[in-house]
């Protein structure tokens, strides 16, 4: 006879191990053959889960209880990303340029733990629970959208997903309310002047010097052209020209990231920045081309699902681990399933300052405490419950679990 907290800490060193198998072979977005089919393998291993391969390189198990009852999703994604990692622990990738730098790793491990241990549970289980291992989180279109066309929530009533925080301090587990992350858009744009010999630029239509103007009248659709209450983030991250040192080029090609909150303010943000550039190239002669690309939207929390997942936080952690958060101003693809379905997405502190875990996701030191992975094996497992409807959060762990 077991508790689930027991079965969680039993769970923990495979969980380990796995996630640093994931972390030794990362595989890219849209690339991640060998990732799914050791998840697909994995998953065979447990017994009384119905595997298919929605997409090419994402999986889904099912789990259909011993009752009829509510069908919940749990994500997680598990695409690497383009850098070269610098840790020096004996489980770094082995992948030349291809690094597991934002914890996907451990969200695949996370979910599959959760797996094989609400496998174990099938016979307390009212409903069925869907295990998505998605690909291509870090890349638009993004794999979310991919197995949403695939059929993978058709008769879903919940979703959630959890993303490892190194940011945040291990034990703390973070909520936001309503928009929990950013829509995410991004923008290309080419001034085209007049090339010439860099001594006589009187001569030329300068796109250089065009564009740097052009840079600094975008700030300001941020601080002038809206409520500096809203939150809207537009940043230059690209600005090419020029091949050499004595000519003046026709051309500036630059590129920019646009993160929003407000879905009304979003779709002005376009139309602003083809008003600033118009002002700009024709107060200097110039012309311009402009590409906007819508991203990712925003996760948004549903409310019912939210409070549901912060009463099993309170209920088998306590208060004082539950923290709210502001909405993050990074995208993120969960947002095809919170578009499509009640959903909620968590963020599980996995930093730890006494470990040397500080550097930001994306780093190439990146890493997160794995303790933090036992909170999120416990988390999907424990909120899966509570969804479901099943009194498992008080209950099944105060009483033993007994297995026949």
């Amino acid at each position: 006879m077991m508790l689930i907290q027991e079965l969680v800490g039993i769970a923990k060193d495979e969980v380990i191990e796995w996630r640093r198998y994931l972390h030794k072979y990362p595989e890219l977005s849209f690339q991640e053959d060998k990732t799914a089919q050791f998840v697909y393998e994995t998953l065979r291993t447990f017994g009384d889960l119905e595997i298919s391969r929605p997409t090419k390189t994402s999986v889904m198990a099912r789990l259909i209880g011993s009752k009829p009852g509510k069908v919940i999703a749990l994500r997680a994604d598990m695409d690497a990303l383009p850098i070269e990692e610098e840790n020096d622990f004996d489980f770094v990738s082995t992948h030349p340029g291809v690094m597991h730098a934002c914890g996907h790793d451990g969200h695949t491990a996370m979910l599959l733990g959760a797996a094989k241990i609400l496998t174990q549970l099938k016979n307390l289980i009212e409903g069925e629970i869907r295990f998505l291992f998605q690909h291509a989180e870090e890349l638009f279109p993004g794999g979310a959208q991919e197995m949403v066309k695939a059929g993978v929530l058709e008769g879903v009533d919940e979703v959630i997903g959890i993303h490892l925080v190194s940011t945040v301090e291990i034990g703390k587990i973070g909520i936001c309310d309503g928009p929990a992350t950013s829509g995410s858009d991004t923008f290309d744009l080419k001034i085209k002047g007049r090339g010439g010999h860099s001594s006589e630029p009187h001569l030329t239509v300068d796109p250089i010097a065009i564009g740097a103007q052009v840079i600094n009248n975008l700030q300001h659709i941020v601080s002038r052209n809206l409520n500096p209450l809203e939150k809207l983030v537009v940043s230059i991250t690209k600005f090419h020209s020029g091949s050499a040192y004595n000519v003046i080029p026709d051309t500036a090609i630059i590129g920019g990231s646009v993160r929003s909150l407000n879905p009304d303010i979003r779709q002005q943000v376009p139309s602003l920045i083809k008003n600033v550039v118009k002002g700009v190239t024709e107060a200097h002669n110039a012309s311009f081309e402009v590409d906007y690309h819508f991203g990712y939207s925003s996760v948004i929390n549903n409310d019912r699902v939210r409070e549901l997942i912060e009463e099993t936080i309170v209920e088998i952690w306590g208060k004082n681990h539950l923290l709210r958060l502001p909405a993050l101003m990074s995208g993120e693809d969960f947002s095809a399933f919170s578009d499509e379905r009640s959903s909620c997405f968590i963020f599980v502190g996995a930093g730890n300052q006494n470990k040397g875990i500080i550097y930001p996701h994306h780093h190439p030191r990146f890493t997160f405490d794995e303790d933090a992975l036992e909170i999120g094996v416990e988390l999907f497992v424990q909120s899966s419950f509570k969804l479901l409807g099943i009194e498992s959060s008080k209950k099944l762990n105060k009483n033993p679990i007994y297995f026949h």
